[in-house]
């Protein structure tokens, strides 16, 4: 799952920087809170000129890895940044303030060749940081971000009538469990997650390249049982900890089907946890739940990506504005 998101990374947002350093340089509202102890980093796009008119909130809650927001490069002379956002935020911006928060204990803004060829941060032993995986947890991650809404409600520019939040991948599975936990939520945009929850993707990442003799699947399996028998377990040698693997791995399902608010979830029908968000659509409708409404984008991957003739991702067709567009109609019918 984590390696599908460095795609989301390879289209530019055309912003000249130079020697600036500040989110303000680059079109953004920077502020901080502290949660828990830590310093929690939240940066806002507003309309240009509209950053103080009183409009709803938008938050996005972005996927897995210690990656910065602000990814700055330098190619050739020629210098900008990275889309913060996956989308161009800029038609959702009409209508919104939209929000993304800073994953903890990673810098905010970072130099892409500082970074790994993934554009994940490691620390002065290569390692991801340890503060960073002892966080990495859904329940830590829905906490922290609710504590940043309530503050950010209490901006004169925010409006308290309507609160929409999204999340693509990993941040799906904590939006759905925040929109659960949280009452004011209006809205609940649902992407690329897997309802059958993480440990599913990773045996079917698995099952794709098995043989009788590398059985991955199955061995994920047995690790599997290893995690259950160890679900509070904060190791963090191992990259993520049975913890968090453990509480990624509870289906949002069970999250998603209890809410009665407007959801909406959108799915690449080339992406692995396809089936999943199937069987979920099915059962819905078996339910007759009335609250959802699913988008299918036939042949598109897990960042809305074609595939080629020999199965390969077209990385030259982007769709992830026009995916962002048809959030913008569906909660503008809302």
């Amino acid at each position: 799952m984590k390696n599908f998101l460095l795609i989301t990374f390879l289209f530019i947002n055309l912003l000249v920087f130079g020697q600036n350093k500040r989110p303000e340089d680059f079109g953004f509202r920077h502020f901080q809170i502290i949660y828990k102890g830590d310093v929690v980093d939240i940066l806002i796009k507003s309309k240009k000129g509209e950053e103080l008119t009183r409009k709803p909130l938008l938050l996005f809650c972005q996927g897995s890895l210690p990656i910065p927001l602000i990814i700055k490069y330098d190619e050739n002379g020629k210098q900008g940044i990275y889309h913060v956002f996956v989308f161009n935020p800029d038609s959702l911006s009409n209508e919104y303030h939209l929000a993304i928060i800073g994953k903890p204990y990673v810098p905010l803004i970072a130099a892409q060749k500082s970074l790994n060829s993934d554009m994940t941060f490691t620390d002065s032993t290569r390692a991801f940081p340890k503060k960073y995986i002892q966080r990495d947890l859904l329940d830590f991650y829905v906490d922290r971000d609710i504590a940043v809404i309530k503050f950010l409600q209490k901006q004169s520019w925010v409006s308290k009538n309507k609160l929409v939040v999204a999340g693509h991948s990993e941040g799906s599975t904590i939006a759905a469990k925040l929109a659960l936990r949280f009452p004011e939520v209006t809205e609940l945009i649902y992407a690329s997650g897997n309802p059958l929850g993480r440990i599913l993707t990773i045996i079917e990442q698995g099952r794709v390249g098995e043989t009788d003799s590398n059985k991955y699947a199955e061995n994920t399996i047995k690790h599997w049982e290893k995690i259950v028998d160890n679900s509070t377990d904060m190791n963090t040698n191992t990259g993520d900890t049975y913890k968090a693997t453990y509480e990624f791995s509870i289906p949002p399902m069970q999250y998603l089907q209890k809410l009665k608010i407007p959801v909406l979830i959108c799915y690449g029908t080339k992406d692995i946890g396809t089936p999943f968000n199937d069987y979920f659509r099915v059962e819905m409708i078996r339910q007759k739940k009335k609250n959802f409404t699913f988008n299918a984008y036939i042949g598109l991957e897990h960042n809305f990506f074609p595939l080629k003739t020999n199965g390969d991702t077209n990385y030259d067709i982007f769709n992830w504005d026009k995916v962002a567009d048809d959030w913008r109609r569906w909660l503008k019918e809302k």
